[in-house]
């Protein structure tokens, strides 16, 4: 992981709200993308509660909480 280098992905944590709501996005962490493409090193300064991890590529606008999150497929 270099320290000196802009890290790949954000990681967060989402918290659903339930039906009707928007999720909470919490950014918690960073993560590098090996040189081979096959992994990641990262690093957290918190613990999700329910260990979920979600990692996204950065946004133009780094000081948006809450990314685009990505499209579901509607329930029936």
């Amino acid at each position: 992981m270099g320290t000196n280098s802009a890290p790949s992905h954000n990681v967060f944590t989402v918290e659903d709200r339930g039906e009707g709501e928007d999720p909470f996005w919490l950014k918690i962490g960073a993560a590098w993308a090996h040189k081979d493409g096959k992994g990641f090193n990262i690093s957290l300064s918190a613990l999700p509660p329910d260990a979920r991890l979600v990692l996204r590529v950065p946004s133009e606008n780094e000081d948006a909480e809450k990314p685009s999150p990505p499209q579901r497929k509607a329930k029936r």
